[in-house]
């Protein structure tokens, strides 16, 4: 069936001077509302209002404009059926074959600051969703458009069909319609529950998601991998982040990027995080940017070899040139000197990130691990004790330069996998127990990847221990003061091994599990 007659109503007006005019080349009538048909009118397309087809004006401050039966009647006749054809004759309903149709800005909306509920309210649509689901239905006849994205497509066809869209098209068209739909409303959705977050979680939990990119593939070559970004969301992973050198990102490369700015995110003076398998296998902060590179890749040179590293601050001359020496899969920094962007360019496989983005992570967001046939959801672990509401249990209170680096390996616990054990000293980590399934292993292990003297360093343990031996195989190493939740069972054993080797013990009273 050739399109005669389009309704075009649009809040995003990207490309629509072009698509519109190549409709009205083709000799489509257009009937628009509002804001759209003085957009058209001004760029000398012609246009009939919706009001003349309806009789009645848009009203409510355009609340109510396209509600009407010769609006809905329009696009839901159904080609063919002799009822709806005679309905529609009585009650002077012209058929509608096309609709194009973008919502209101709501996600854009709900990711500003300052902007109060009544506002937010008023972007919510309620004549676009209705509109796109009655031609999404009437598929069979209408065509439905609802992003720019399809404008090239849509005139193609009806350049190549003679005016006419293809079953094909229109179909998928719906498809994409309804998608629409239903993350449109799952934002809104999520900002009432957001809103009522102290109601707990609800009874139903609705999520929409845009790919943003398909990837090479997933965590191994024989799995499929995309990443998708969350409709509403303040900011994603890649949001104001440029890609400025090297090959296309992987799934392994996203999954690690985002554990290295978590850490990194802890951090306020000149710091370097280092990842492999999604595990932070050196942290440091330095004088500058460089030095703290240098100190956390010393950590543990061998996992820093091929990993993801974050900085802080702009990479400089120096330090460019020194990473230009090693493989790095990921590098991601705030900014980049030339200089640092001619050495590290020499390698063309390094994936250089430019993340620009100074705003703070969506408030409330939520944490979510699928299993079987369904989701965990969980609240993201977000927060960081401070020294306040820790508390001393050791006879032994720890020093200034203890302290410090007792709240810095808490910080950095809090992002290792369990059972998590970060040793700490001079604000570097000395060695890291990650993932282990007893919590003495993680000690152990700590121990055994150490690159430096462990001999005054402070460990952090990201949960309480069960028994006194992990403390002891620390103690015995050099250790000579520890953080950790508290809760166990035998915490006075625990307290007591440390009082008898002089160490120091601070209790937070809040585990970090990352499993």
């Amino acid at each position: 069936m050739r399109v005669s007659r389009a309704l075009v109503s649009v809040s995003d007006k990207t490309g629509l001077e072009d698509f519109a005019r190549g409709l009205a080349d083709a000799g489509i009538t257009i009937v628009s509302t509002g804001g759209t048909a003085e957009s058209l009118r001004s760029w000398g397309i012609d246009v009939v209002a919706v009001d003349e087809v309806t009789g009645h004006p848009e009203i409510m401050g355009g609340r109510v404009k396209t509600l009407h039966p010769r609006i809905h009647g329009g696009i839901l006749g159904r080609a063919g059926h002799e009822g709806d054809a005679r309905e529609m004759a009585e009650n002077g309903i012209e058929p509608i074959d096309l609709v194009v149709v973008n919502l209101y800005p709501f996600e854009e909306w709900a990711r500003r600051r300052g902007v109060s509920d009544d506002e937010l309210i008023e972007q919510i649509d309620i004549g676009g969703p209705t509109l796109i689901r009655a031609a999404a239905k009437n598929h069979s006849r209408v065509g439905v458009v609802t992003s720019p994205d399809q404008y090239a497509e849509v005139l193609g066809e009806l350049a190549a069909g003679d005016g006419e869209l293809s079953p094909a098209l229109r179909r998928r068209l719906a498809g994409a319609a309804f998608l629409r739909t239903a993350s449109y409303d799952a934002a809104i959705s999520s900002w009432f529950a957001e809103a009522d977050e102290d109601e707990g979680f609800p009874a139903s939990l609705l999520m929409g998601f845009d790919k943003a990119m398909d990837l090479s593939y997933g965590e191994n070559p024989h799995q499929r991998g995309a990443y998708y970004t969350e409709r509403g969301a303040r900011t994603h992973l890649l949001a104001r982040v440029e890609q400025l050198h090297g090959k296309a990102l992987s799934f392994n490369n996203l999954f690690d990027l985002d554990a290295a700015r978590g850490v990194l995110a802890e951090f306020e003076l000149p710091a370097c995080v280092i990842v492999k398998h999604n595990n932070p296998c050196g942290v440091a902060v330095g004088s500058d940017v460089r030095t703290a590179y240098e100190r956390a890749r010393d950590c543990d040179p061998v996992s820093a070899y091929g990993g993801v590293i974050a900085v802080n601050r702009p990479v400089d001359p120096e330090l460019g040139e020194l990473l230009a020496g090693t493989f790095v899969e990921v590098l991601c920094a705030p900014g980049f000197d030339e200089a640092a962007l001619a050495s590290l360019t020499r390698k063309p496989n390094t994936r250089l990130m430019l993340n620009d983005e100074r705003r703070r992570t969506n408030a409330g967001e939520r944490d979510l691990r699928r299993v079987v046939g369904g989701v965990l959801v969980q609240d993201r672990d977000a927060e960081s004790e401070d020294r306040s509401g820790m508390t001393v249990v050791t006879d032994r209170a720890p020093t200034e330069a203890e302290w410090g680096d007792l709240l810095f390996a808490w910080r950095v616990a809090k992002h290792v996998k369990s059972n998590a054990i970060v040793l700490a000293r001079d604000l570097v980590t000395v060695g890291v127990g990650a993932g282990q399934m007893s919590r003495v292993d993680s000690v152990r292990l700590s121990l055994d990847k150490a690159q430096s003297p462990v001999a005054g360093a402070v460990l952090a343990s990201d949960a309480f221990f069960p028994f006194a031996d992990g403390p002891e195989a620390a103690v015995r190493a050099g250790v000579t003061a520890i953080i950790q939740p508290g809760g166990s069972i035998r915490d006075d054993e625990v307290f007591a091994a440390c009082d008898a080797a002089g160490v120091a013990m601070v209790v937070t009273g809040r585990r970090h599990f990352r499993h």
